[in-house]
């Protein structure tokens, strides 16, 4: 029986499960999903390749879990930037540079790698929860501002910050490219508040 480094067994598995994801993640973040497998992920960890069948049913529920446990995170660092907005229109700014700033330091390898793998499908209801959870501080600035349709107003933005995130990764300059999207957003934002 090999030997348990932790308090309880289920201590144990969870610390293992925990390894698993994170080299699922370390993997994804190299930019290829199609290198996210049972034989790989059980090589960085040191567990036989049968023994990650243990947590994982499947390739799909482990990638899946990848996502599942990124989404706290990103929105706990897009709220981290949203907090120290005086004003919803600085609210939105932040927002903007948050995102931004997680494309910079290589988050959205994740998401980029997984957009084009043979899972996706199975990824899908989890990213549309990702990104719904990652829009819950933008509709809250936006709510603020009076908007009357903020869950519409907030998807149109995310297309400023989409289309960012394509410049920055085709090699546009990160610090032009976040000033432009910021103003864009927040001068598309205060443009709701005057007559329609």
């Amino acid at each position: 029986m090999p030997k348990i480094r932790a308090a309880s067994v289920a201590d144990h598995r969870a610390q293992q499960r925990a390894a698993l994801v994170a080299a699922a993640r370390e993997i994804l973040e190299e930019g290829d999903a199609g290198a996210v497998t049972f034989a790989a992920v059980a090589a960085r960890t040191g567990l036989a390749r049968n023994s990650v069948y243990k947590y994982f049913s499947d390739r799909g529920q482990l990638l899946a879990e990848v996502v599942r446990e990124a989404t706290p995170r990103w929105t706990a660092r897009i709220r981290t930037e949203m907090a120290d907005a005086r004003t919803p229109e600085e609210s939105v700014a932040a927002y903007v540079r948050a995102q931004l700033l997680l494309v910079r330091d290589g988050e959205h390898r994740i998401a980029q790698a997984l957009a084009g793998d043979r899972d996706a499908a199975v990824l899908r209801e989890g990213a549309a929860q990702a990104h719904a959870q990652i829009l819950e501080p933008l509709i809250a600035a936006l709510t603020d501002l009076g908007d009357d349709a903020p869950h519409r107003t907030a998807r149109l933005l995310q297309g400023f910050v989409n289309a960012a995130t394509t410049a920055v990764e085709s090699g546009d300059d990160f610090d032009a490219v976040t000033r432009r999207a910021v103003r864009l957003a927040t001068g598309a934002v205060t443009s709701l508040a005057g007559p329609q």
